[in-house]
């Protein structure tokens, strides 16, 4: 009978067992690519935690005391990775040093990732969790972290009293111990019990010119120095409209804005700014601004182009 006559095809042991050993040699690869970067998959969050981790809280801008707080720190972690710290173990002296600061004063970050896993930084008012980090306090992130080695710097200017954390802003990680406090107590500035009057109904316009010598050492605002109208002196009174109107008439890009501290280009106050340093004037643009001047004290009219304040384009403006 012909009913099975069908071709049937088989293979060879031989062949079976070479087809087994490529299967688990790529098994093994896959497996030591795998454990050899477990790290990264226990350090690195899924997008959408990564965007939770990323929520940000704004805290309003206070006015800057002229105080500076320098802060170093490192990540570092136990040997069985349990514990996570800044700057030493539990029990070891300089474990995640309290800092001890006052509202205006500026807290300078610098931060390196000392350890063997990824690590982010960042300050919040939240006394749990990863979330709520405030703008311009954060390193890196937790959805791109700073890798072993890594480091970075930040800025943080307190604008209330009472407790801030610098945490590690990956997932888990402040859980395990990356956490420390920030002790902020009332302003020292003479002027922090000034405040900003009601609008008085009196409006200034003032003019300037962004130039620069021939060799582009010296920068300034419509005289050089030793020329008459140098860098001039405003005095106004807090409450009175202001309009600067700017015209870069040098060469190189510049940008407006009133500061306390001429050293911070990034504190502007009163939406004073005309331009940015990211998007500045090109030579022959101009622009302007109006807005109101705040509480009594000597503030600062600057290029926020960074460096071009310390080589010269900076001037007094008095609020009286």
């Amino acid at each position: 009978m012909n009913q099975h006559n069908q071709e049937i095809y088989r293979t060879t042991s031989s062949r079976t067992g070479k087809m087994m050993a490529i299967m688990l040699g790529i098994c093994i690869v896959g497996g030591v690519i795998f454990f050899g970067m477990w790290d990264y998959w226990t350090s690195t969050p899924a997008a959408v935690v990564g965007m939770m981790s990323e929520t940000i809280e704004h805290d309003p801008q206070a006015a800057f005391s002229g105080v500076h707080i320098p802060v170093k720190l490192s990540f570092i972690e136990s040997s069985d990775f349990r514990t996570l710290s800044f700057n030493a173990l539990p029990g070891e002296e300089g474990h995640n040093p309290t800092i001890n600061a006052n509202v205006g004063d500026e807290i300078n970050f610098e931060v390196i990732n000392d350890g063997k896993s990824f690590h982010a930084f960042g300050v919040t008012k939240a006394d749990e969790g990863f979330s709520g980090i405030i703008p311009k306090s954060e390193v890196a992130s937790a959805s791109n972290p700073l890798k072993p080695g890594e480091g970075g710097k930040a800025d943080f200017i307190p604008s209330e009293e009472g407790t801030y954390y610098y945490i590690c802003t990956v997932p888990g990680h402040r859980e395990q111990g990356m956490v420390g406090e920030i002790i902020v107590g009332p302003s020292k500035t003479s002027g922090s019990t000034s405040q900003a009057a009601a609008p008085t109904g009196v409006h200034h316009d003032f003019s300037l010119d962004f130039i620069e010598s021939s060799d582009f050492r010296t920068l300034s605002f419509n005289a050089l120095p030793g020329e008459e109208g140098h860098n001039p002196e405003f005095k106004v009174k807090s409450g009175d409209e202001i309009t600067f109107s700017a015209v870069n008439a040098g060469k190189s890009f510049h940008s407006f804005g009133i500061v306390s501290d001429p050293e911070n280009f990034n504190n502007i106050l009163w939406n004073s700014a005309i331009a940015a340093a990211s998007n500045p004037l090109k030579p022959g643009e101009s622009g302007s601004v109006t807005f109101v001047a705040g509480a009594p004290g000597t503030y600062y009219y600057i290029c926020t182009v960074p460096g071009h304040a310390l080589q010269g384009m900076q001037g007094s403006f008095i609020v009286e």
